[in-house]
Formats: structure tokens, sequence, C-alpha cells
């Protein structure tokens, strides 16, 4: 069985955890800034008032015109995202992360352990915490298991069997799938308002109506495809962080405190041999709230001015002057370089494309990266002939 665990509204939870009374208030996460003016998860108090996640900020005000917006705090999110997948760790689950707020897991291997399948769902529910207010589902596919757990309520377990998948996500709505707004309202306009109903049409219209990502989530609505759940490696835990006592906006400071941050770093002795991969850059901002860039490097270095050269030009980015800067090594290799003169050119060719997906796959997250696999070559609709399928290797 592949399990989920989802946290709705995560962002918004995280940013409140310094504001725990607008709980209780209509509020809503700020859209970010230098986007779409959307808002995002809402409390279950906006909720009952009628503002949906999603809405067009000014609409949601017209709607309700006491809505709180809390800033956004990635940092914050980050941080306890991180305590979670910890916290599953230490309780034995090997997690996939999705997304902040969603997790995956395998359940073969802890079912003995806990005593069952739901015992194990309940242990998983516990590490997370009832402050969360964590939703669990399982399933023997990926996307059930998701739709499982974005339906249970609240510290609730819901198990969804091979024989009855087809039932449980015929009813369920079509906002569980990954598609954009304009392909919801195409959908409900022919009158497909439902998986079930979406997953008795031909995958072949389906795909000649709304193109690949039509088919792809044809294909999700009828269980999705079988997917395997590699546990994570856990990130490196270094960091420094400098505050300072009063709010900094000028560019040529923070970036001196950088260049400061970037040295006392590489020269950590935890940090030994390793090379750094991914490199992350977070500020507290000084009307609350935080901001946060991650960057995964072409290729594995030590060198510092070339991360100084990939991060250092993302602090003109800062939207307020900010009281604490912090640089943390994501993600380190124990690569120690290549002498690509002794391999050979067939070799060499196949470790720099190994290198290419590891980095693709480091940036974007397990399952980016694909490949092309033929199932019916004879077919006359180009769609039909091949399928992606996840590359992992």
């Amino acid at each position: 069985m592949i399990a989920c665990i989802a946290v709705p509204g995560f962002e918004l939870r995280a940013a409140l955890r310094r504001a725990p009374s607008l709980a209780l208030r209509p509020s809503a996460l700020a859209p970010e800034a230098g986007t779409e003016p959307l808002i995002g998860p809402v409390t279950a108090a906006a909720d009952a008032l009628g503002v949906r996640p999603g809405m067009r900020l000014g609409e949601a005000l017209a709607t309700c015109p006491g809505l709180v917006l809390v800033e956004r705090d990635p940092a914050a999110a980050e941080q306890a995202w991180e305590e979670i997948l910890r916290s599953l760790e230490d309780a034995g689950f090997a997690v996939d992360p999705a997304e902040p707020g969603c997790v995956f897991f395998e359940t073969r291997g802890v079912e003995r352990l806990y005593g069952g399948l739901e015992p194990a769902l309940q242990r998983a529910l516990a590490a997370v915490g009832p402050g969360w207010d964590p939703q669990a589902g399982a399933a023997e596919r990926r996307f059930a298991a998701l739709a499982a757990a974005t339906v249970a309520r609240p510290g609730q377990v819901i198990v969804v069997s091979g024989d009855r998948l087809q039932d449980f996500l015929a009813p369920l709505p079509l906002s569980l799938l990954p598609l954009e707004r304009e392909r919801y309202a195409e959908l409900e306009a022919l009158g497909v308002r439902s998986l079930g109903q979406l997953a008795g049409l031909p995958g072949a219209a389906v795909a000649e109506r709304l193109g690949p990502d039509g088919r792809r989530a044809w294909g999700l609505a009828r269980g999705g495809a079988a997917a395997k759940i590699r546990g994570r490696r856990p990130p490196a835990e270094l960091f420094e962080a400098i505050e300072f006592p009063e709010a900094v906006g000028n560019e040529l400071t923070l970036r001196r405190a950088f260049s400061a941050l970037l040295d006392t770093l590489l020269a950590r002795p935890e940090r030994r041999d390793r090379f750094v991969r991914k490199v992350a850059i977070s500020a507290r901002l000084v009307g609350g709230g935080s901001w946060r860039r991650t960057t995964t490097l072409r290729d594995p270095t030590v060198d510092r001015e070339r991360i100084r050269a990939a991060l250092a030009p993302k602090l003109a980015e800062l939207p307020t002057p900010i009281v604490e800067l912090r640089l943390e090594l994501v993600a380190l290799t124990e690569s120690d370089g290549q002498q690509l003169e002794l391999l050979a050119a067939g070799a060499e060719d196949r470790t720099r494309l190994r290198e290419g997906l590891r980095q693709v796959r480091a940036s974007t997250g397990s399952g980016s990266v694909c490949t092309v696999v033929e199932v019916a070559p004879w077919s006359r609709i180009p769609e039909a002939r091949a399928l992606f399928v996840p590359r992992d290797d």
C-alpha cells in the first residue's frame, strides 16, 4: 500500500504559528509579491463566510470586508515541514515528500512494526502532531492515496482497496486533479464535474480536446499509474545566520553579510570534503514574514565565487529591509571531482547524463525526469503510442 499524509492549508498554518489568534478569525494567506493577486488557503471562519482559496483579492475582500491577510512566511514553513518529516522518519517511515503539506510513504515495511495498516497510519498521524490536523489515506496507487487523504477528516484514516478504487474516485470533484483553472471551467462547461464522469470519456477524445495535461488528468481519474515510492535522502543540517541590530536594506551591506556567512559555512568541519549541490538563502523581514530562495548548482562545487555568483544577485529581490539573514547548505554530495580525460567518450557521456538527471531531480523533486516507453506503436493516435514513465535510476 501507498500512504499519504496531507495537511490542508499548510503554508497558512505555518504562518499562523506566530499569530495563533488569527486562526479563529476570517483570515487568508496573502498573495505572493509580484504574482497574480490570488489568495491562498483560508481559515474555517473565512470559508464559512464564502471566501475560497484561489479567489481574486478584490473579490475576497468584497465577500468578507473583515478578512485578515496573513503574510507568507516561507522560511518558517520550510522549517516546520522539515520538523514533520524528521518526526515521521524517527517513527520508521521512509518519506517521499511531494510538497509542503503532502508526503507519501510505503506501508509494507511498517505494518508488522505497528500491528497492521491502520495502526501504522495512526502512528504516522501522531508523529505529525494533532496541532496540524493531519489527514491520512492509503491505496494501491499514489493518486488514489492522495485523494483519500484529501477527503478524510482531520485525524481520520481512509483506506481504499483495489476492488473499490473506481467507486471511491467516481464522485470526487475535479479540483483534485492538477489542472489549470481554465481547464476546470472548460470541463464544467462540457458537463464534466466529477472524476467518474471524466474517467468515463474516451481517452483519445480527452487528449484531442485538452492536450497532454488532459490525457494525464484522465489517467489520474482512472486511478493513475503504479508508482514506486522512494525514501528521501535527509538534507544537510549546515546553516549560519546573522541577526542585525537594525533593519538593513542596503544591497552592499547584504552582500558583505552573505559573503561572511558563505565563508563561515564552507569552513565548517562538518562539511569536510563534501561538495555543495543545493543552497538556500532566507531572510526575516522587518514587517513580519520571511523570504526564501533556493538554487541547485549546475555542478557540485565549493568554489566561493561560483556559489556567490549564483545566490548573491537574488538579494536584490528582497521586498523590504530585513532583520536576519540565513544561509543553508541544503544538499551536499560525496563527489571528489572528475578526471574526464581518463574516461572513454561513451562513459563520459553517460556520466554527464546521470549527473544532469541528478541535478534536475534535486531541483524539481522525484518523478520530474521521465522516459518515453512505446506501448501501442500500431495506434493511429499519437498520444496512445507511448507513455511517459518516471525515471529515477
